[in-house]
């Protein structure tokens, strides 16, 4: 009976296990542990005890919550982070449910960052203990970012719209009543002409907050032409100067190979001139150290979709205002650019919604970073296309 078994030739055996040996030498040996491989993870991996204190961080977190492990490991997540911050609800809920848990785009506060960080968060129990919980953090890039200020912005803008409209329909009755009184007062006694007068004074200033309120539902296109953005910043300077700035130190750091922007000049300098004027009343009239920096540079834009367009356009200029005021109390950071959002007791709050409008018509965006000491506010605006333009505008 012949067999299907085949037998090996021992010369071939010889060959492969040769062959084995030539490659495991020329690779070399192989031995990772479980921490080599966290650290070379490019995403914050941090391991929380049943306490939340932090266990385990591996270089990346160390990196992103500004705190060596050693310092992490004596300390809860409660203390790193904000009160009321998702991600402890999102533990307590993976200790609950011993179960995986994703929560896309929170906002991480805490107080050794300038600014929050947006996170995708992936959470669960560890494998070899369910009692302790495995948190990898994976950071939203920049255009995900911008792309969300967009998003909300762009939610602020349609409800300003509806202001504006309302505006418009209230300063018509508004108008009647100040004319009633207006015929009233000459047959009314001194006493009942000062309620007058009074009425036409509040229904003058309503007026004047309606004008400002209508400019957000002008949704007309810009006239635009090439514009040098220096002019637009040293106007505002002189502006600024000559005062409500004249205690303050007004510092003009320009890159001078700058191309033109596609702007309507005046409307450029009213936005940079309320970002100048926002940046001198947070130092404030008594502070005899007051400074403010106007900063200009190329960057390479990042390629947004801006106001639904179809072609992704690169935001390669960039203008910053720095001053080295109080900050931005971080109850209004995020809506910071919304109307009726102010931290000052006179503020109406339109400032730096205007200013968020104006540079959005313009195809720009603006964002701020803050810190005690230091606000930071960044416009990038698109520069003016020339067939023959030598920049590299990719995106990063």
């Amino acid at each position: 009976m012949s067999s299907n078994r085949r037998t090996a030739n021992p010369a071939t055996k010889k060959k492969t296990a040769a062959s084995k040996s030539q490659r495991g030498a020329a690779a070399g040996p192989l031995n990772l542990n479980h921490e080599q491989l966290l650290n070379s993870l490019p995403h914050p991996v941090v391991v929380l005890d049943p306490d939340q204190y932090f266990a385990y961080a591996n270089a990346a977190a160390e990196a992103f919550l500004a705190t060596s492990s050693t310092m992490l490991k004596r300390q809860k997540l409660a203390d790193i982070v904000a009160f009321g911050c998702p991600l402890l609800a999102l533990v307590d809920q993976v200790r609950q449910s011993h179960s995986t848990v994703n929560e896309y785009g929170i906002d991480i506060v805490t107080p050794r960052l300038s600014a929050p960080k947006l996170v995708d968060v992936y959470a669960g129990p560890l494998s070899e203990n369910h009692r302790y919980t495995v948190l990898m953090l994976q950071q939203r890039t920049m255009a995900q970012m911008i792309e969300r200020q967009m998003t909300h912005r762009a939610a602020a803008r349609s409800v300003s719209g509806m202001a504006g409209i309302l505006a418009h329909e209230i300063k018509n009755p508004l108008s009647g009543i100040r004319g009633a009184a207006q015929l009233l007062e000459p047959d009314l006694s001194d006493d009942d002409r000062a309620l007058t007068q009074l009425i036409c004074t509040e229904t003058e200033r309503i007026r004047v907050l309606l004008d400002r309120m209508e400019v957000f539902g002008d949704e007309r296109p810009l006239a635009k032409q090439p514009v040098n953005i220096h002019d637009v910043l040293d106007h505002v300077r002189q502006l600024a100067i000559a005062g409500f700035a004249r205690n303050i130190e007004i510092i003009p750091e320009y890159d001078p190979s700058l191309p033109a922007v596609p702007a309507n000049r005046d409307k450029l300098i009213q936005a940079f001139l309320n970002l100048v004027k926002n940046a001198a009343e947070a130092i404030g009239p008594e502070a005899d150290n007051g400074r403010i920096v106007i900063t200009t540079a190329y960057r390479p834009g990042v390629r947004l979709s801006v106001g639904g367009s179809g072609p992704r356009i690169s935001l390669p200029l960039m203008i910053e205002i720095q001053d080295n005021g109080p900050g931005v109390p971080d109850a209004i950071l995020e809506h910071m650019f919304d109307p009726f959002v102010t931290s000052k007791t006179s503020g109406t709050g339109l400032g730096l919604a205007l200013v968020a409008k104006l540079i959005a018509d313009h195809g720009g965006i603006i964002e701020c970073d803050n810190e005690p000491g230091k606000t930071v506010f960044r416009v990038v605006l698109p520069m003016q296309e020339h067939p023959s333009s030598s920049r590299n505008t990719e995106a990063i």
